[in-house]
Order: structure tokens, then C-alpha cells, then sequence
């Protein structure tokens, strides 16, 4: 009997292969994917599942099959990687150290100098020292644009 490929095995590691791979430069250019990987984690899930099939196939009927080396291999690989990914990205870059430096809630905000749409320099001492009416002003709102920089 001539043995047949176990493409479940083969498909389901290159599915979480692309599932670790596509979230930097596919996925966190959207903000619907990128606040959480949850098109990751659906491609994990069918990758696992898939090795888990091709396991299956490989230890049930292992005459008909291959699969008995490598499928425990690149299942224990996908397993890693996901393990990592979620461990990255779930926890550590979400834990963040305390900004004890930061300026509080109603402190006044140290002087500073940043670029206006134009390249041109601005200062926050500019901006509170002189109003567009003639008089003094008395603050300054600062929007920042997340855009191409």
C-alpha cells in the first residue's frame, strides 16, 4: 500500500506560521486588528486543529499515513510560537511601568519645543506668551495626529 501525504500536518503549521508572521506587518496597520489579534488567534485555532487532525491521521493509521515524526515536531513548534506570541503581546506589552514623571491633572506642563505641520519650530512659551487677539493667553491644546512621520 502506498502511503499517503498528511497534508492536514503540513497546511496546519503553515497556517500558524502565517498567523505569527502576518500580525506586524499585515494586521497592525488596522485598528480593529491591531488593539487586539483576535484574526491571529482564529488563525491558531485552525491551525491547531489542524495538526490536531493530521496527528490523528498519522498515529490511527499509521500505514496509510505519514506523519509520526514530524507531526509531533511541528505541533510542539506551532504550540511554542503561539505561547510566545500570546506572551508578548498579551502581557508584556501591556505591562507598562508607571510614568512617575508625567505631568499630572491640572499641572502646569514643562516648556518645550515641537514642529508644526510646516517643519517649523514652535515653542510652548511662544504659543502662551501671545494671542492671535493681542492680549496674553492662558493655555495652549495640543493635538497630536497618529499619522506618517
Amino acid at each position: 500500500m502506498k502511503r499517503r501525504w498528511n497534508w492536514a500536518l503540513w497546511v496546519g503549521f503553515l497556517v500558524v506560521v502565517a498567523g505569527l508572521l502576518s500580525y506586524v506587518p499585515v494586521f497592525v496597520n488596522f485598528p480593529l486588528t491591531r488593539d487586539f489579534p483576535w484574526v491571529n488567534l482564529l488563525m491558531f485555532a485552525g491551525g491547531l486543529a489542524l495538526l490536531g487532525v493530521g496527528l490523528a491521521r498519522a498515529f490511527r493509521n499509521p500505514a496509510e499515513y505519514r506523519g509520526r515524526i514530524f507531526g509531533p515536531a511541528l505541533t510542539l513548534l506551532a504550540v511554542a510560537g503561539i505561547g510566545f506570541f500570546c506572551y508578548g503581546l498579551l502581557y508584556v506589552a501591556r505591562d507598562l511601568p508607571a510614568s512617575a514623571a508625567a505631568p499630572r491633572v491640572g499641572a502646569k506642563a514643562p516648556d518645550f519645543t515641537l514642529t508644526d505641520q510646516d517643519g517649523k519650530p514652535v515653542a510652548l512659551a511662544d504659543l502662551i506668551g501671545t494671542s492671535p487677539a493681542g492680549g496674553r493667553a492662558n493655555g495652549a491644546v495640543l493635538i497630536f495626529y497618529r499619522g506618517f512621520w
